[in-house]
């Protein structure tokens, strides 16, 4: 009766993994198998230098808005969790998490009106040197999206990692006479390292699928998802197209892996 109850609950789920998962991956990577030119998508892209900076663009771009989600987020993150009461403290959590109700499409129009050739910035800078300033269309725009779309999550992760510290470690060692940049160094950064691995590792692998906000601000921007987007939709080449994505999911997976690991290796470190 145990096994039957068992098997009821995880049927339903071996049947969602397979059709929703499991058969169009695998349909993907048969797709990348298949000749262009004469010979397999998977050669065509690991031997077309243009993949190879697309996806060289991609990834810089990604851990470059990774860093700095994390330096952003760092100093707040530790602020909520320290600070439980202030006057404007929901005010001030329900702006940060605002940003969370917006899809990548509205973040991308965002920031067009920011930076674009009709926004504030280039108004601003118009006004004040009589020069343009226009960066919503390019790599610092799409940075920028980037930020504002891994921003919530990356500090209520933090947030709820710092809440979990012991503040009586912190006591003993103001006690002892450590500076604040000692007790931040030695005893918060350990303790906060496995919530800003899994938080980087998850603004890196949004970082890297994002589309709507890279297709927002301008198809001419050399990113893999773009790339994806146009040899699939304007040259209906789904065999590169398909080999691309699984070099893009692999390339996530592989980064996942080792934040997963590093992540490991500290709780065990610090068990130990």
């Amino acid at each position: 009766m145990q096994r039957r109850g068992w098997l009821v609950f995880a049927a339903p789920a071996a049947a969602l993994f397979l059709a929703f998962w499991l058969l169009p991956m695998v349909e993907l990577a048969l797709r990348g198998a298949s000749p262009v030119d004469g010979h397999c998508a998977y050669l065509t892209v690991v031997t077309a230098p243009r993949y190879w900076r697309s996806l060289f663009n991609t990834v810089a771009l990604s851990l470059a808005a990774m860093a700095g989600t994390l330096f952003i987020s760092l100093p707040v993150g530790r602020f909520l969790a320290w600070h439980r009461e202030f006057p404007g403290r929901r005010v001030l959590v329900g702006l940060l998490m605002f940003p969370l109700s917006f899809p990548g499409v509205v973040v991308g129009f965002l920031i067009i009106l920011l930076a674009g050739r009709q926004g504030v910035i280039n108004q601003l800078s118009q006004w004040l040197t009589g020069d343009s300033l226009v960066f919503a269309y390019n790599m610092g725009g799409l940075f920028l999206g980037y930020l504002y779309f891994s921003l919530p999550r990356t500090i209520g992760m933090i947030e709820a990692a710092a809440m979990q510290l012991d503040a009586s470690l912190l006591e003993a060692a103001c006690t002892l006479g450590a500076s604040a940049w000692r007790r931040f160094a030695d005893i918060e950064l350990p303790a906060l390292r496995p919530a800003l691995i899994g938080a980087g590792a998850m603004s890196f692998a949004t970082n890297m699928g994002a589309f709507g906000t890279v297709f927002t601000l301008g198809t001419n921007i050399d990113v893999l998802p773009m790339t994806i987007y146009n040899e699939f939709t304007n040259y209906a080449n789904i065999p590169v197209a398909a080999a691309l994505s699984i070099v893009l999911g692999l390339a996530t997976w592989l980064v996942l892996f080792v934040a997963h690991s590093l992540a490991g290796s500290n709780d065990r470190g610090a068990g130990a």
